[in-house]
């Protein structure tokens, strides 16, 4: 689907830029207070440099933490970036 993301790389701290199949692209930045419950994780660098994309989401582990490509999509179709606070 035009959603799929293809492509994703961490670009700094708790950010990282994506690419989808349509050949959008945008940048997606999480708030410290984004991060708790599964979420949580993503506040280890270590964890949060080990993105990977597969089967067209952005995750982390093996299968533990994933973004919602639709809606990552979205807010980047609109404003170029996906805050999530």
């Amino acid at each position: 689907m035009h959603y799929d993301v293809v492509e994703a790389q961490v670009i700094g701290e708790l950010s990282f830029t994506v690419r989808f199949a349509d050949g959008l692209s945008g940048t997606v930045r999480f708030l410290p207070s984004y991060l708790y419950g599964v979420f949580e994780k993503l506040k280890n660098p270590d964890f949060f440099n080990q993105l990977q994309v597969a089967n067209g989401f952005v995750s982390w582990g093996e299968d533990e933490v994933d973004l919602a490509p639709d809606s990552m999509y979205e807010a980047i179709s609109q404003k170029g970036e996906w805050l999530l606070s």
